[in-house]
């Protein structure tokens, strides 16, 4: 497939007044958004602001009710995950970046493992994983004694590690990371975060979905706040701060409460 020439004046992906109800309960109502090549998105708000509901959408797990997504300037419907990772779309969620039983290369190529053939034989090329995982590992500076080990095995943000490489590897242009620092140690935290840095550094637009802005501020461009399924704020790093994000998140939960 040839690639589009990149153009950071145009946004990589567009949303456009994007709405989605459970029944009676609306939960994203009109949303717009922009990302661009290379760019870091805060994407933060309370339990039940609409963030879940609008990465699911973006990465084809739900359809959205109404509303148009642009992909490079061009429309698109997002319907399944397949067709979000052929665009270039790769989701990390906090529970189900990796499986634990599977060796870290395994994890890498989960869902799109190498075939070998002979002949009408056909099995898994160990060896091709084994070689790509460990020039990842050694590359992202993943402290891992073997790539055959079993995942569970590696601190909480190694597993984070592996899981943004499976996203470097299959050169994905937009990640959407989904809580990737929850419930992790400093070192661990510190580790996603210049992983992060990294996709940046390779031209790769990432998302970083959260409640915890402290994280998140050291490495964003932008910040988008959600609010009971409103964009309630979209503001670059240099015009805002932590407190500023905070206090506008509590006013709009009194003024609905």
């Amino acid at each position: 497939m040839e690639e589009k020439n990149v153009n950071k004046s145009l946004p990589l992906i567009k949303v456009e007044d994007v709405c989605k109800w459970y029944g009676k309960v609306q939960a994203l109502k009109g949303i717009n958004l922009e990302v661009y090549p290379g760019e870091i998105l805060g994407l933060i708000g309370d339990n039940g602001a609409g963030k879940s509901t609008l990465i699911k959408i973006l990465s084809g797990v739900l359809s959205k009710n109404r509303g148009k997504i642009y992909w490079n300037g061009e429309e698109t419907n997002i319907s399944s995950v397949k067709e979000a990772r052929n665009l270039g779309i790769e989701t990390v969620y906090q529970d189900q970046a990796v499986i634990g039983c599977l060796s870290v290369a395994q994890n890498i190529f989960m869902g799109r493992q190498p075939i070998k053939s002979w002949g009408p034989i056909k099995i898994l090329d160990k060896g091709m994983m084994r070689e790509e995982a460990e020039k990842l590992a050694k590359d992202l500076k993943l402290h891992i004694p073997s790539t055959n080990q079993e995942i569970r095995f590696c601190s909480g943000g190694e597993r984070q590690g592996v899981a943004i490489s499976r996203a470097m590897y299959f050169k994905a242009k937009l990640v959407i990371l989904d809580e990737p620092t929850t419930a992790l140690a400093v070192s661990g935290v510190n580790k996603v975060l210049n992983f992060i840095t990294r996709l940046k550094k390779e031209k790769i637009a990432s998302i970083f979905v959260t409640h915890n802005l402290h994280h998140v501020y050291s490495v964003a461009d932008r910040f988008m706040v959600l609010s009971r399924g409103e964009k309630v704020a979209d503001v670059k790093k240099e015009e805002t701060s932590v407190q500023d994000l905070e206090n506008l998140q509590l006013r709009k939960m009194v003024s609905v409460t």
